[in-house]
């Protein structure tokens, strides 16, 4: 079971910082990866990183700003978001699979997303 939170309403050039808690099974036997989906558009890959934690992938829009995390001792994934902008608005899930991509069809289990809204 995945459980994302931290989500909220951010100014532009502001930052939040998302966790998602992981239960029920071994966390660190896992790829994991942030996603979003924007209103009207489809899921979209943000960021993913390796079993290990040893490897990070970023999508072109985040990269920079994001940064992908996770703490395999506390079962707990992160993303630091950075230098919001309002196209960064957005649903934010994060998945697990056995390995790492970019496709959401290659990830098993799924948090239940929170909301980040970004102001201009």
């Amino acid at each position: 079971q995945l459980q994302a939170f931290g989500g909220g309403l951010v100014q532009a050039g502001g930052s939040l910082k998302l966790s998602c808690a992981a239960s029920g099974r071994t966390f660190s036997n896992y790829a994991m990866g942030w996603f979003r989906q924007a209103p009207g558009k489809d899921r979209e890959f943000v960021a993913g990183v390796t079993r290990s934690g040893g490897n990070t992938y970023y999508a072109n829009s985040v990269k920079g700003r994001f940064t992908i995390s996770r703490d395999n001792a506390k079962n707990t994934l992160y993303l630091q978001m950075n230098s919001l902008k309002p196209e960064d608005t957005a649903v934010y899930y994060c998945a697990a699979g056995r390995l790492f991509a970019t496709s959401s069809t290659r990830y098993d289990y799924w948090g239940q997303g929170t909301l980040v809204t970004v102001s201009s």
